[in-house]
């Protein structure tokens, strides 16, 4: 797959779009694509574009949907928080996204305190991320949140497995991207068809939860369509469902003693 390019529109933010070239490994152009998609960094935020006719794709921690979550979604109390653990929970997990897309449950899980480790191996999806977590971090509302937050731009599966004893996470939160077999949804979702088509597929799910068990001390938490299979291999220790989605728990004192 060709890199997708990056368009500054914003003479003044040129050192900034450089850094997420440098960071990213982006190839920088000096016009507007006139096909296909590419990232735009303008005066407020890097969006993911195309010619097509959905909107703009970013990553946001600070306004709209991710506003709503922090003032009003729900606490520990969420089927996401559930899942990971934090419901009665004395001391806070340390959590690794390992499939961090744009960021909205790590998001959700630092708002609840937890700290997180956002892993992404898209250079699309962690430049949007990165531009995220810069302008959370720029914002008093968001401040003391992004800072819980870190991003690494890496293979999930192979950062898992690099990390040393002292460093390894207690809950691993997977959340595979499938190709979309649902015709209606894909239909009211054109723009993460878009993101998803600029992403790819992780067809790799079944190592990365072999790598994520590995690595995790306490649990490793699956997200999944509600409908959905299960990723292939071990076999859940714990299903929680939800209207739509549900999340597949990988006990490891529960697979250890099985």
């Amino acid at each position: 797959m060709t890199a997708t390019p990056l368009y500054c529109a914003e003479p003044a933010r040129l050192d900034a779009a450089l850094r997420l070239c440098e960071r990213f490994k982006l190839p920088l152009v000096k016009k507007r694509p006139t096909d296909g998609y590419w990232l735009e960094l303008n005066g407020e935020r890097l969006e993911l574009l195309t010619t097509g006719k959905h909107g703009a794709v970013y990553a946001e921690f600070v306004e709209g949907a991710a506003r709503h979550r922090r003032e009003q979604g729900g606490g520990r109390g969420q089927p996401v928080a559930k899942a990971v653990g934090l419901k009665g929970a004395k001391e806070l997990p340390y959590v690794v996204d390992a499939t961090a897309g744009l960021g909205r449950d790590s998001f959700v899980l630092a708002t609840l305190g937890c700290r997180v480790t956002m892993v992404e191996r898209s250079p699309v999806a962690a430049a949007l991320l990165a531009d995220a977590l810069e302008r959370a971090l720029r914002d008093e509302n968001t401040r003391d949140i992004a800072e819980r937050m870190t991003l690494a731009h890496a293979n999930s599966r192979d950062w898992l497995a690099g990390l040393e004893e002292a460093q390894r996470p207690d809950v691993v939160f997977v959340d595979p991207m499938f190709p979309d077999t649902d015709k209606k949804a894909a239909a009211a979702k054109k723009d993460m068809q878009a993101f998803q088509h600029v992403i790819g597929d992780d067809m790799d799910s079944a190592e990365l939860l072999a790598a994520a068990i590995a690595a995790a001390k306490v649990r490793v938490v699956v997200k999944r369509p509600r409908l959905g299979a299960p990723i292939e291999g071990v076999k859940p220790s714990a299903v929680l469902d939800g209207k739509s989605t549900r999340f597949d728990l990988y006990v490891i004192k529960a697979l250890a003693s099985g």
